[in-house]
């Protein structure tokens, strides 16, 4: 700033105040540094024991007096403000490699801890994270806890869940590239969630199977699939014992599906005219005759 401006105060006794600002303006690297310290007064750490290394480590959570719900997607998928608890749902052991969800951690079998031992820790390098963690941070972690549920070879249920919570997080990234990604763990959930529908005991994952039979139809529409959803919504609609609330959900998603296949029809018969009145226009353009060509070719 200008050092004039303080300039005469000098001989009041006050040094050294050129550099003072009028207005403090907060800096964009100061405003992450604020945002930091907000989200780090939310968290605190507790003490884990690792079942395949037995080395404890701070597995980093959410205070639950902290998050606050915004929304929920039509596939369950919970929007906070503040603070994302998703974030912390993966705890690792930095010592062998060892990742999951948090509700999965401690229920390890011996065969499945001797299979983490073989294929996980022999290539685990360590890596350390921050005190608070991000949607990347957060993509990696469900990326870790993935792979060691396929090298255990864990139930579909769990990988489905994983993968569904994968497709959340790039849907957080709201660019292409992570709509692609989205994608492609949605349509890896909806395949292991239909083997736990039909293999597994419920309740899953805190859905009782009307849940599931919905949430199976919400990815089939996702992914395009109609006639599937529209199944799947019929059938949770038309079971006794349904909450009526779930019933409602599915009623949406059916005529969600029909206002968008109705828009597609409008759009294709548009085209439709479009192409027509394109075509007859140019063949009403009067065409040279066989002799006009012969004599107007010189």
């Amino acid at each position: 700033m200008d050092k004039k401006i303080f300039s005469g105060l000098e001989t009041m006794g006050f040094d050294n105040i050129n550099e003072i600002k009028i207005y403090n303006k907060e800096t964009e690297s100061s405003k992450e540094e604020n945002e930091f310290n907000k989200e780090k007064a939310l968290l605190y750490s507790k003490e884990v024991t690792c079942p395949v290394c037995g080395r404890t480590f701070k597995a980093i959570a959410v205070k639950s007096s902290s998050y606050r719900m915004l929304k929920k997607d039509s596939d369950f998928f919970i929007r906070y403000s503040s603070i994302n608890p998703y974030f912390y749902d993966v705890w690792g052991c930095n010592s062998c490699g060892y990742a999951a969800m948090k509700i999965d951690f401690h229920t390890l079998r011996s065969i499945e801890i001797e299979a983490i031992q073989k294929s996980i820790t022999p290539k685990w390098h360590g890596r350390m994270y921050p005190e608070v963690y991000n949607v990347h941070i957060a993509i990696e972690r469900y990326k870790l806890s993935l792979l060691n549920y396929v090298i255990i070879n864990a139930k579909s249920s769990k990988k489905a869940i994983n993968c569904m919570k994968l497709a959340w997080m790039y849907r957080l990234l709201e660019t292409e590239d992570a709509k692609e990604m989205e994608l492609v763990f949605l349509n890896q959930a909806l395949e292991g969630l239909s083997d736990a529908y039909y293999c597994e005991d419920f309740p899953i994952y805190g859905m009782d199977k009307y849940s599931a039979m919905y949430l199976i139809g919400e990815l089939n529409r996702r992914l395009g699939h109609t006639e599937n959803s529209l199944v799947w919504f019929s059938n949770v609609i038309t079971t006794p014992n349904v909450k009526q609330n779930l019933k409602e959900l599915a009623r949406d998603m059916k005529d969600l599906i029909k206002e968008e296949e109705a828009a597609l029809l409008v759009a294709a018969d548009d085209l439709s005219k479009s192409s027509t009145e394109s075509f007859e226009a140019s063949d009403n353009v009067k065409k040279p005759g066989f002799f006009s060509k012969i004599f107007n070719s010189n």
